[in-house]
């Protein structure tokens, strides 16, 4: 490729894991970099990377990220002569992109025409069935039947699950429509959505495509994204199952891929967005480029029996894709590099270089899968791979790369989304790509916030997974509650609650200031044994054990050895075998990681706060957030399952339920009250019985 220096210092209009993302590409080039952070991202790993840093004054997306005059005003400041917007935010935006170029800067993406054309998912339906590429058919709100269900809302301007709602009762369409119309106003500035029939299995299969301003267009590689959850993309890989099984299928999806992009004169990286999937489910919604002569047409060329690998567009992501990792590392190619040399004038070469191996990308979280996805807020204490991990790098080898916008110490907050990490491996193989990535996810140390960690390694070892047999229900036809279950059993956790025990007393002896030298517990006679409780996911462990001249004695573990412990390692033998285990205190909570699998602990206080008691039937805040609505009223009788007020946290709306049946005798909370983990936001005590009322329930 011929390169155009043109491009000097590159401002990245973004945040977290995508910023240094940019940054680790602009580096490599010679490129300056200029970071803007919110006050909420004051202390973010990203703002330390760049050559400079501008302040977004506020924490809200509305006030800081999605201020496209204060970014430009930002660039301006710094010396930067080129923007780059990431995805997510401004990244879709075609006035924000018209903006940058109107200031005389360049901009690090497709023409605001082309992402015009796109950036309403309506009318780049119509663009694509025009250019004869096969699209399910979109609904108005307004007039879908009973015959229409179930049905997807969509956000109109923006992607990434925000607005998205499954509906299957009419009677639910209107609150629904509400909802979604809220999360893509606060999302994207734009509170437009359509429905479209809600196909219950499915795959996801998109293609990478990157064209040039002469007239270049490439299909780099296609990725399969079919493993989801709340419609959001937690497993991506490259090339995709289905494709490599299905003959002739990557040749139509690369044509209609570069259709697409012909269609409206692209420029840059993008990603068309397909759902493959049998023709049943489909039939009466496919429309294409004689739409009015009733036939199914637009589709004859890129579709056929589900057998042939029949697929329909889905949207145009005019931008980069968080997963893009895994074309790079199929590729070679470094596809943020392209964006830059591609900006400035350069042309493609006149085909992408062919793809070889395959990579597998998870998406580590800061949730509960078990909780309904309940994002979590907090410190990350600790998050690191074992052995060798390229950062942000395109690799060349099979390996695993991490692109995380976190760093040991960074507080995650509730005003973004709860992502931690992009977790990433390449393989000659699938079968070596996802043993790889399971094998070092397992035994990474992920420490502080809970993550659903445990339900990625479970999906990457499952048969299912394994023989390529993904949609978007897999989480349903294999059952959440077995895929996020610990990857410890419950003898590996009792085992993992006594190293606890044995490092803490360890710890003890370490800062005793006198005897030292003697075991924790220690005495001259027989005597009782030392006692520590902790809760664990598979339950309380009261842990009983005693350090003789003769060894370990632990009630509940006959014939373990204790081979050797310090505060931060236990070994010991388990009918023979030594085991290590590497413990990590913070606070009350304790992390224990070993070959038996990741194991987080509660220690139990022998004496507890009166000020730690809450009154029986409150309703507890199962996160961080803000209150923006109440259903509810104090005196008021409530059913169980009843809504009694509304959380916006991560940028999703949370209902928080009663219990059970009663009165709502407490409220301590109005609109707009900010609440932290474990506030006290209602209390209901129930009609009949005496009895305190369950956790409030809570569901997205």
């Amino acid at each position: 490729m011929n390169h155009t220096d043109t491009v000097t210092t590159v401002l990245v209009a973004n945040r977290g894991e995508i910023a240094r993302r940019v940054f680790a590409s602009c580096r490599r080039a010679g490129l300056g970099t200029v970071a803007v952070f919110s006050d909420a991202d004051a202390g973010s790993p990203h703002i330390a990377e760049a050559d400079a840093a501008v302040r977004l004054p506020g924490t809200a997306p509305a006030d800081t990220y999605l201020r496209g005059e204060a970014i430009i005003a930002a660039a301006r400041a710094a010396g930067a002569d080129a923007i780059h917007p990431g995805y997510g935010f401004l990244s879709e935006n075609a006035e924000f992109a018209r903006a940058v170029l109107d200031a005389g800067l360049t901009w690090i993406g497709p023409g605001p025409d082309s992402i015009a054309r796109m950036g309403s998912k309506v009318e780049a339906k119509k663009i694509m069935a025009d250019a004869g590429v096969p699209v399910l058919a979109e609904l108005d709100p307004a007039a879908v039947t009973e015959a229409d269900l179930p049905v997807l809302i969509k956000a109109s301007a923006g992607g990434g699950g925000r607005g998205m709602r499954v509906v299957r009762d009419l009677a639910e369409l209107p609150d629904q429509l509400a909802a979604a119309r809220r999360e893509a106003q606060s999302a994207f500035g734009d509170p437009t959505v359509f429905c479209e029939r809600f196909l219950e299995t499915g795959r996801h299969i998109e293609v990478q495509v990157l064209a040039d301003r002469h007239g270049t267009v490439w299909a780099v590689g296609e990725r399969e994204c079919s493993i989801q959850r709340r419609h959001q993309k937690v497993v991506e890989e490259a090339p995709s199952p289905l494709v490599e099984a299905t003959p002739g299928m990557r040749e139509r999806l690369f044509a209609a891929a570069r259709r697409a992009a012909q269609a409206i004169d692209y420029e840059g990286a993008g990603t068309v967005e397909f759902l493959a999937t049998g023709a049943s489910e489909a039939t009466g919604n496919v429309t294409g480029a004689s739409e009015a002569t009733g036939n199914v047409t637009g589709a004859s060329e890129a579709t056929g029996s589900s057998a042939d690998g029949e697929f329909f567009f889905l949207e145009m992501n005019t931008r980069l894709q968080v997963e893009h990792p895994v074309t790079e590392c199929t590729t070679g190619l470094d596809l943020v590099d392209l964006q830059l040399q591609v900006a400035a004038g350069a042309r493609l070469e006149p085909e992408p270089p062919p793809a070889s191996g395959h990579s597998i990308e998870v998406r580590l979280y800061a949730e509960d899968p078990a909780q309904d996805w309940r994002p979590q807020s907090g410190t990350v204490h600790r998050l690191a791979l074992p052995g060798r991990v390229a950062a942000f790098e395109v690799l060349r080898e099979p390996g695993l790369r991490l692109d995380s916008g976190v760093e040991d110490g960074s507080a995650v907050g509730v005003h973004y989304d709860p992502m931690l990490a992009k977790v990433i491996s390449y393989a000659p193989t699938r079968g070596r790509a996802a043993r790889m990535l399971a094998t070092s996810l397992a035994r990474a140390e992920v420490h502080g916030l809970r993550t659903n960690r445990d339900l990625l390694v479970n999906v990457l070892r499952h048969p299912e997974f394994l023989a390529g047999n993904t949609d978007t229900a897999f989480f349903d036809t294999h059952g959440l509650d077995t895929l996020a279950a610990p990857l410890a059993d419950a003898g590996a956790e009792s085992l993992s609650a006594l190293a606890a025990a044995l490092a803490d007393a360890a710890a003890h002896r370490a800062a005793a200031t006198v005897a030292r030298g003697l075991p924790s517990g220690w005495r001259n006679l027989p005597s009782q044994p030392q006692v520590k409780r902790y809760e664990g996911d598979r339950g309380a462990h009261e842990v009983r054990y005693r350090l003789t001249r003769s060894g370990l004695i632990a009630d509940d573990h006959p014939g373990v050895v204790l081979v050797a412990h310090t505060e931060r390692r236990v070994v010991l033998a388990i009918d023979g075998v030594h085991r290590q285990f590497d413990v990590a205190r913070y606070g009350d909570a304790v992390h224990v990681d070993s070959s038996l699998g990741p194991v987080r602990l509660r220690a139990i206080p022998r004496f507890v706060e009166p000020s730690a008691h809450v009154a029986a039937g409150s309703l507890l805040a199962p996160m961080p957030g803000s209150v923006i609505r109440i259903g509810a009223a104090v005196g008021d009788a409530v059913t169980a399952g009843q809504p009694v007020l509304w959380l916006e946290a991560m940028k999703m709306e949370h209902i928080v339920k009663a219990p059970t049946a009663g009165v709502l005798t407490e409220l301590p909370v109005a609109v707009g009250t900010q609440v932290e983990l474990g506030a006290v936001l209602a209390v209901v005590t129930p009609a009949e019985s005496g009895e305190p009322s369950a956790p409030a329930d809570i569901e997205e």
